[in-house]
């Protein structure tokens, strides 16, 4: 292992995640009013009613799946009656279907951003950047799993990337462990944590937020105003 293994696989995550975590205080607590997504819904609704659902609904699959196939041990699945091959057959097909779904999703809201006018209008630098690096992530993760697992001879990541990723929170990292892994998957774990450290500064701080106090608000109630009548003939004169 050697000193760029370390920069890659032990100082970039623990830089990442201390730039995500105090990059989310300093912006609630400097920016309230800036966490918000920015919605374009008022510009246009025909293209995000397609690919926003797409979008979303694929990135909750793909997260999920990467919760539980980063976080929960081989031995654990194992020890439930899933085997190997049952493991490889659902997390290749829902993964590859949600990666999909995913990119369509959020090619729409790009191809959505660059061609509706006031919306390009509205798309700051920083949601450029932000898009670029998720269809990035997006893009090399998909690539992985269609390369390793469906054109190749399988990749078992949950023997390597798997215990590195949990082996950085339990402050022991297993840099040796990244650097056996695939080109494809290293690429995909690096631009990941290229995305988490920019992710308090964009408008994806919207994800770690719920709406409770909905729950709580009062109504709000619309009154019309009413109808205004005028005489005919009667032209509105203004006083010099």
């Amino acid at each position: 292992m050697n000193a760029l293994d370390l920069l890659l696989w032990v100082v970039a995550p623990y830089v990442a995640l201390t730039v995500f975590v105090l990059g989310h205080v300093w912006r609630y607590r400097y920016d309230k009013f800036g966490w918000t997504t920015r919605s374009s819904q008022l510009y246009e609704s025909r293209l995000l009613r397609i690919g926003s659902p797409m979008f979303h609904f694929g990135i909750l699959v793909v997260i999920l799946g990467h919760v539980g196939g980063l976080v929960i041990p081989k031995s654990w699945t194992e020890a439930v009656g899933v085997t190997e091959s049952m493991y490889h057959v659902v997390a290749v097909v829902l993964g590859t279907i949600a990666g999909v779904c995913t990119l369509a999703g959020l090619a729409i809201l790009i191809y959505r951003r660059r061609t509706v006018g006031p919306v390009f209008t509205a798309t700051t630098r920083n949601d450029k950047l932000m898009y670029a690096v998720l269809a990035l992530v997006i893009v090399l993760g998909l690539a992985a799993t269609v390369a390793a697992n469906v054109l190749g001879g399988g990749y078992d990541y949950r023997v390597t990337v798997s215990p590195w990723f949990r082996s950085v929170f339990a402050l022991q990292p297993r840099a040796e462990l990244m650097a056996g892994a695939p080109p494809l998957f290293q690429l995909h774990a690096f631009s990941a944590l290229v995305l988490f450290a920019i992710w308090p500064f964009t408008r994806l701080v919207h994800m770690l937020t719920a709406p409770i106090g909905y729950l709580t608000r009062p109504y709000i109630v619309y009154r019309s105003r009413e109808p205004v009548t005028r005489t005919p003939g009667w032209t509105p004169t203004t006083r010099r």
